[in-house]
């Protein structure tokens, strides 16, 4: 008897990444929410593409953890990227380490669910803090580092969510949005000094970040499904989804890509 076809997804903590080639070579990047997730994933893959890496979140273990899977001697940095001190020290730290800066990806964030009347001034605070307020100020501080250089690209971790609203997403959704129009402002504004500025927005991954909304539910497994419905692709997201096309945006193939918010959702947004 020939058993049906069944698909296997694996859990983000087991996942494999390919070796690839050194695309990014000679590149040195900071990626935030490295602990986890689609930073994870994408300091893994930038690694595995030769760039010269600082990691940087919260909790320093997983960023130990995410290390010890790299060559060489990644540069790990416990922070909070709300906080001025610690994104000045954060980026002085890479500097003096890897003597330059190119590349930032802005992965770190937080996710809130619930209505307008429903959030809590503390949440939507909070939101805006790390989502958008830690990112810009992170941003910023790249700038004068990146035009030293020659150039840089910055990578915005955005969501479709910034493109088109959802039930229950006032906060999450309003950030992203304002991701998505800072991300173009900054490529208008520092597009000639071969500042590149980008942003990807994922429809739903399965990660840490967004693992409650399943498992939290009354029914676990009858959301996964109505997940999964509204994607063509016929699969949720993982991490290493995002991590290919962040390495595209941080390599010079992509020199005359900036200001683009760029759907990766599994077909989400064509439905």
């Amino acid at each position: 008897m020939v058993e049906p076809l069944q698909l296997v997804f694996q859990h983000p903590a087991r996942l494999t990444i390919p070796i690839m080639s050194s695309r990014l070579e000679n590149k040195i990047a900071i990626v935030t929410g490295a602990g986890s997730g689609i930073g994870r994933a994408c300091a893994l893959t930038f690694a595995r593409e030769g760039a010269k890496l600082a990691l940087v979140g919260r909790r320093r273990s997983r960023l130990d953890a995410v290390a010890r899977e790299m060559d060489g001697a990644p540069l790990v940095l416990s922070a909070d990227v709300s906080n001025k001190h610690d994104i000045d020290r954060l980026v002085e730290q890479t500097v003096a380490r890897f003597g330059g800066l190119n590349v930032l990806v802005n992965d770190a964030g937080v996710l809130h669910a619930g209505t307008a009347e429903q959030v809590t001034e503390e949440q939507w605070d909070e939101t805006f803090n790390i989502n958008v307020r830690g990112l810009w100020l992170l941003s910023r501080a790249v700038l004068p580092h990146m035009r030293q250089v020659g150039g840089g690209s910055i990578i915005n971790i955005a969501s479709v969510l910034g493109i088109n609203g959802a039930r229950n997403r006032a906060s999450y959704a309003a950030s992203k949005g304002a991701v998505v129009l800072l991300t173009k402002c900054m490529a208008i504004d520092h597009g000639h000094e071969n500042i590149r500025v980008n942003c990807i927005c994922p429809s739903f991954v399965e990660t840490d970040l967004t693992a409650p909304i399943i498992n939290k539910a009354l029914d676990p497994e009858a959301v996964r499904r109505e997940r999964i419905s509204v994607h063509p692709i016929g699969r949720l997201g993982q991490p290493q989804d995002i991590a290919g096309l962040a390495v595209y945006l941080a390599s010079d193939e992509s020199s005359w890509t900036t200001g683009t918010a760029f759907p990766v959702d599994g077909g989400y947004l064509a439905v």
